[in-house]
């Protein structure tokens, strides 16, 4: 079965990092891009920031560039998310998402989240 598991959440200090891992299993990590989404509460999902299969290129939403740094080893079969200069708006619950196209199809998958709460 297709596992992803999120971990590295807690409550940070405005100006704190945190570091996410998501550690993968039941597929062919290297296979899939990867990317980070967040749900601030009482909002919908926001795409953070993404990488491709290899860790050759990502992208970044603009309200985290130059902040959150993602990352991926794929010896390791994990995904991380660096995030620096921590701001109360980037509190939310920050899932894992993997996704690959095959023979004309997607397959993707969700991991179950970790809460990061900026606050003083």
């Amino acid at each position: 079965d297709v596992q992803l598991v999120e971990s590295g959440g807690g409550l940070v200090q405005p100006g704190g990092s945190l570091r996410l891992s998501c550690a993968a299993s039941g597929f062919t990590f290297s296979s899939y891009a990867m990317a980070w989404v967040r749900q601030a509460p009482g909002k919908g999902l926001e795409w953070v920031s993404a990488i491709s299969n290899g860790g050759d290129s990502t992208l970044s939403a603009d309200s985290v560039k130059g902040r959150f740094f993602i990352s991926r080893d794929n010896a390791k079969n994990t995904l991380y998310l660096q995030m620096n200069s921590l701001k109360p708006e980037d509190t939310g619950v920050y899932y894992c998402y993997a996704r690959t196209v095959r023979t004309g199809s997607v397959y993707a998958s969700w991991g179950q989240g970790t809460q990061v709460t900026v606050s003083s």
